[in-house]
Formats: structure tokens, sequence, C-alpha cells
């Protein structure tokens, strides 16, 4: 491993690319560290004491922390992600936006503008809602003037850590927005190492042995797929014969990735959230929205898998791809082009989402158990599973890859075997 990294510097458009994308993260967290105007980071960071189980918590996590100080990217690149995310769910809802994405790049270039459209409104009316909610409960002390100049500081954060994470994919190391919010998940670990660290016996003897367990379940299922064997017969293209071949069309195991987890976590977390403007539904919130209960997990559980089912769907139409089989003369063994391929390619998919699906619930709810019946701390038992590990599990498969590549232009031997 060594070697591959000393190799990997040797080259100098790897080494500037890999240098550029730590400086682009080094701006990115001195943003989180600078308050917007007008406010007191310590009042802030009190409200948030009390946050862990709220849509906030959430939210503060892929933010870095930034949120619980409401610095100047507190919003961090959340209100770009749920930007693409609707606007690729509105693609099978709305033809326009459908049409565009298969028209190739120019297509793609118009949706990345729609989304960055999308991405300022989310953003502005994030920080309306932030610096209200705020002031309501007594964090934040600000006139009107200065709620205009707090959202509109928030709102620039934004679009600016949007253009970060567009340099970074164009001239750093992997993809930039997932590298931001990559960033902004290890945070997080110092504070998980020293609540091990801090723990019972129990824990400092299980939670290493644990933790490497689900990392390895997490490469495994994330790299998992079904390749459906794929043969081209001879066709006929102007005046030349092109030649047939065969290969193969992969279906991951996990399609839809971590998108069902944050939509679970994020819609459970509403009620605890909404509960702080009616006390009246504290109780009932209390009873049957705490993150431990066995009610809580099942549901989210459930929800995990519902949500896996429909992100998948979106992702991968089955109709769409046997009819660009049988457009280019490609067709599966033992399966007739057309109508039959479709229903071959639904039934494979229906039958790898299940156990992906299932996975996904698993580590989601892997924390609460331990911290329930294993006796592990809340901040040690977040660094195990959940959104946290996949994303950054991904990530880190993600830009090895692409720096295997790089290597391997320049006939360098790679890390992944």
């Amino acid at each position: 491993m060594f070697s591959w990294l000393a190799n990997a510097w040797r080259v100098p458009e790897l080494r500037q690319r890999v240098l550029f994308t730590a400086m682009i993260l080094a701006i990115y967290r001195l943003g989180s560290w600078i308050p917007a105007p007008g406010v007191d980071s310590e009042t802030i960071e009190d409200f948030f004491s009390g946050e862990g189980g709220t849509i906030l918590g959430l939210l503060n996590l892929f933010s870095g922390g930034a949120l619980s100080q409401f610095s100047l990217f507190a919003l961090g690149i959340m209100p770009y992600v749920t930007a693409s995310i609707i606007v690729q769910l509105m693609t099978v809802v709305i033809p326009r936006l459908g049409e565009l994405q298969r028209e190739g790049e120019a297509g793609y270039a118009k949706i990345t503008q729609y989304t960055r459209y999308l991405t300022v409104a989310l953003a502005a009316a994030q920080a309306t809602g932030y610096a209200f909610l705020f002031r309501s409960q007594g964090a934040l002390d600000a006139g009107s003037g200065e709620l205009v100049l707090i959202i509109v500081s928030l709102t620039a954060g934004t679009v600016l850590l949007m253009w970060m994470g567009e340099l970074i994919t164009k001239r750093g190391i992997g993809n930039g927005i997932s590298i931001l919010i990559f960033a902004s998940i290890l945070i997080g670990l110092p504070i998980g190492i020293a609540a091990w660290w801090n723990g019972g016996p129990m824990e400092k003897l299980f939670f290493p042995l644990i933790a490497v367990g689900i990392t390895a379940a997490v490469v495994f299922v994330q790299e998992g797929q079904r390749r459906i064997p794929i043969q081209y017969a001879k066709r006929m293209v102007g005046r030349k014969m092109t030649a047939g071949g065969s290969t193969y069309l992969p279906l991951r195991v996990n399609m839809a990735g971590v998108i069902p987890i944050i939509f679970a976590a994020a819609i459970l977390a509403f009620p605890p959230t909404m509960a702080q403007y009616f006390p009246a539904t504290r109780e009932f919130v209390n009873d049957y929205f705490q993150p431990g209960d066995w009610i809580y997990l099942v549901i989210e559980g459930f929800m995990i898998v519902v949500f896996t089912y429909f992100y998948t769907a979106v992702q991968f139409n089955p109709v769409d791809q046997a009819d660009n089989l049988r457009k280019y003369g490609g067709y599966i063994p033992g399966i007739r082009p057309g109508p039959p391929t479709a229903q071959y390619l639904d039934r494979v998919l229906s039958r790898l989402t299940l156990p992906g699906s299932l996975f996904l619930a698993l580590v989601a709810v892997l924390p609460s158990l331990f911290i329930a019946y294993g006796g592990f701390s809340q901040a040690s038992a977040g660094a195990l599973g959940g959104t946290s590990v996949l994303i950054a599990v991904g990530v880190a498969l993600d830009t090895m890859r692409q720096m295997e590549s790089q290597m391997m232009m320049r006939s360098y031997e790679g890390f992944l075997k």
C-alpha cells in the first residue's frame, strides 16, 4: 500500500489533483468555523445540545457541525443534493425532463442548470426557516435587516460550496459533492474514537471488531452485482457488417445507495421537530418516536425497504433497457427481445433489491441496537453504521477507482485487485 501511495505521488497530474482537492477541503472547513453576520455561535450551540434526535441533528451531521454554529456553510451541500434528487424524480413525472435526459450532453447540461436554480431556491427557503426557528426559540437575536443579511449569506455559502464541489469534480479527485459530504462525516470520527476510548470494557473490546465487520459487509454489498449476459448479433450499418459480440449488463445489489436511509431518517425526524411548535403532541412523540424504541426501529426499517424499491425503480427502467437492447441488436440468451426481456430484468432486479434493502435497514438500525443492548455510547455507536459508514465507504471506493485508473494509464500497478 505504501509503495502504491509513493507511486501515486510521483505522478505530477495525480499529485496536483490531490493537492487541489486538499486545498478546497481546507477552505470548506475554514468556512464551517466562520459564523454568519450577527450570529452568536455559543447560543446556537446551546440550542443544539438537545437536538440530536430531530431533523436538525441529521442535517448538522451532513454539514460537519457547521449548522450547530450557524456558520457561513451552515446549510452544507444538502440543498444541492436535495435538488438533484427532486429533479431526478421529476424526470419520471415530467415528460420534458425525461426527453432532456435522453438528449445526451446537451440535455444533461440543461438539467444541471435547472438543478442549480432549484438549489438556490431551496437554500434560501431553508436559510429562512432556520433563521426564524432560531429566533423564535430565543437562540438568535436579530432584526429584520440582520435576518435578510443572514439568509443571503447562508444562501451564498451553499452556492459557493456547489461551485467548489464542481471544481473538485473537474480538477480534483472523485465526485466533488460526495467528497464534501465525506469530509463532513469524517469530522465526527474523533468524537466517536474518544467516546470508545472512554467507554466500558465491553465497548473497548468489541467496538473495533464490529466496526471492521460492518465496514467489510458494506464493501461486500456495495460491490455486489448480478451480471446479465448480453449477446449482440451481426448487422449491417451502411455498407459495413458489424461484428457481433458478448458482454454483460451489471445490476447492483444496492442500486439506490444511501438515498433510502436519508429519506427515512428525514421523515421520522419530522415529528420530533414539529413537536417543538406544538407542545400538546410532545408526550405522544416521546412515547413512539424515540430513536431507540422498537416501534421506531420497525417503522424505520420498513420505510427504508419501501424507499429502496421506489428509488431503484426510478434509477433503472427495465422497459427502456429492453428497448435499447433491441434497438442495437442485443438480446439476453434464452429470452425473447421486447416485453419478455423487460419482464425478465424486472424480476431479477426485484430479487436483487430485496437483500439490498434489508441490508440497508439493518445497517441503519444497528447504532440504536448497540446503544440499547450493547451498552455502547451514542457517539461511538453512531460511527458504526447507518448513513455515515455507507457514504464514507462508497465515496472512498469511488475515489480509489479514479486514482486506480490514473495509475493504470501510466503503467503503474494499481491498488485495487
